[in-house]
């Protein structure tokens, strides 16, 4: 267990300090979470790039106990949100409430004012209470009775999306699903994890591992600081370009990337550069990123549906057309 120092709290990270303290926030969350490096290392990137996560995937999965993992090892202030249709946009952001010894009405904060939110199955609210997120999702701030009140920095909402063709679900506008930086999907565990899974919960003699904050608000503020000084050459711009465009002109996609992914495919690669230990990015890192950054931003046209063609089908497919820059790499 790290502790944060004085000097944490105001410096701004190296990009190789940063990629380190992640590896050791992600160690710490696998105890907890088994068998899914790859999708916590989606999701630390999605931490470090600034940006809010939509973890899609059938329930049981373990994308709740995710969620909590990371908030107590990055030692942030969490809240969860069990979305449901009869939740009121209040319930989340807050509502001014009669204070009887005052006389006065006084704002009582929502959940949404922690450092790390989960939004519990985000799909099962109606479009409305969904929407009481844009706000705190784009700027970090609530309004509400024309009073805009700051969020805490940082702030990381973690939403989980149970399939839209199960039943009592409602679609997620277009408008939400472009505020997340990432989508990730968590799956079925192997056999053998899955074996070892329970025979850690038996060894434990607890439901669940205890896990040891390394970090804390200050720190991941600095670590993300530290993703300020990745460098992306101006060959590696236009392949992202390139990638956002091919999205607009495929002939199976019907509406295409907004400017908004190009800012995530930046942003996301800058962070597997950190976890890689470098200060630059590669066209590798904008490769690995490119599904999760953009399959949930585009729309397919009607007629896929019926062949079973997914968005993360075609995003891959695309990558592989768009032609890689050709980049030298850097000493060391």
């Amino acid at each position: 267990m790290s502790t944060v120092s004085q000097q944490d709290a105001t410096a701004v990270l190296t990009p190789q300090q940063a990629g380190d303290r992640a590896h050791a926030v992600l160690d710490e969350v696998e105890r907890a979470v088994v068998g899914k490096r790859a999708a916590l290392e989606l999701v630390m990137l999605g931490i470090l790039a600034g940006g809010h996560v939509l973890i899609e995937d059938l329930p049981g999965l373990g994308k709740t106990l995710l969620a909590r993992s990371f908030a107590t090892v990055l030692g942030l202030d969490f809240s969860r949100i069990q979305f449901t249709p009869d939740l009121l946009p209040s319930d989340v952001s807050g509502a001014p409430i009669y204070d009887q010894r005052s006389g006065e009405m006084v704002f009582r904060p929502g959940p949404v004012f922690t450092h790390l939110l989960l939004a519990d199955e985000i799909n099962r609210t109606p479009p409305k209470t969904q929407a009481a997120l844009l706000e705190a999702m784009a700027e970090a701030q609530v309004s509400v009775d024309g009073v805009t009140r700051p969020l805490p920095s940082p702030f990381v909402v973690i939403a989980t999306d149970n399939p839209i063709e199960y039943e009592g679900t409602y679609t997620l506008p277009e408008a939400q699903l472009d505020r997340f930086l990432l989508r990730v999907r968590m799956g079925y565990l192997p056999v053998a994890d899955e074996a070892a899974m329970l025979r850690r919960r038996l060894d434990r003699a607890a439901p669940e591992a205890v896990l040891a904050p390394h970090t804390g608000p200050a720190e991941v503020l600095a670590m993300r600081a530290g993703l300020e000084r990745v460098e992306v050459d101006d060959d590696l711009i236009d392949y992202i370009v390139a990638l956002i465009d091919a999205t607009r002109k495929h002939a199976q996609i019907q509406v295409g990337a907004s400017p908004r992914g190009g800012l995530a495919l930046v942003q996301l690669a800058r962070a597997r550069a950190v976890m890689a230990g470098r200060d630059y990015v590669v066209p590798e890192d904008v490769k690995a990123v490119a599904v999760p950054a953009l399959a949930h931003r585009i729309s397919l046209r009607p007629e896929l549906w019926v062949r079973r063609v997914s968005a993360d089908d075609v995003v891959a497919a695309l990558v592989d057309t768009v032609p890689t820059p050709r980049t030298t790499p850097r000493p060391a």
